[in-house]
């Protein structure tokens, strides 16, 4: 079986235009996927793709890396509402990079949310805050550092239920915020 050169050509040729399509569609859906994942690369250095999609037991989720605005508290503990009014666990600690100061220093907004379900005021939050300081002034009756690793929210006034008290600092990093103690109400 012979071919003629004009012939090999157009097969060549058309298979050369089918790679080279299959060649754009991945790159395509290698770029959609990175950026749909909210990241260039994973952890072994491949395009997003294991970010994409997060298997479980044949279940597929798009995951949003880049939607995770506020980062809750690393402190979070499960109440105990055997006896108890209320926990510290009630104290929902949230913050989030927002735009730095003009003069470049990164902003943190930070909100402290009395979650709790039973109806009670939860006054004299102290929370874990290390050597908090801050370039933005900050209302010492909103939030204020009384000693190391000792910060004091609302004055130690109670924060009723479903009430948030939002305020704003500036510094190089963000400090990890913790309830270390509560008095219910």
């Amino acid at each position: 079986m012979s071919f003629s050169s004009s012939t090999m050509r157009t097969v060549v040729s058309k298979i050369i235009g089918v790679v080279l399509v299959m060649v754009i569609l991945l790159a395509i859906l290698i770029s959609t996927s990175s950026f749909l994942s909210g990241s260039g690369k994973d952890e072994g250095g491949f395009m997003g793709l294991s970010h994409m999609f997060l298997h479980e037991e044949g279940n597929y989720s798009v995951s949003a890396l880049h939607r995770k605005l506020l980062v809750r508290s690393l402190a979070m503990e499960e109440p105990n509402r055997i006896g108890e009014k209320c926990t510290s666990a009630d104290i929902v600690i949230s913050q989030g990079p927002t735009a730095p100061l003009s003069s470049g220093i990164p902003t943190y907004t930070v909100q402290i949310m009395n979650m709790c379900a039973t109806g009670c005021h939860i006054s004299r939050v102290h929370l874990k805050c290390g050597w908090f300081s801050s370039a933005r002034l900050i209302d010492p009756k909103i939030f204020k550092r009384l000693r190391y690793n000792d910060c004091l929210v609302n004055d130690g006034k109670p924060l009723e239920t479903g009430g948030i008290l939002t305020f704003e600092y500036a510094n190089t990093f963000s400090y990890p915020l913790s309830v270390s103690s509560i008095s219910c109400h």
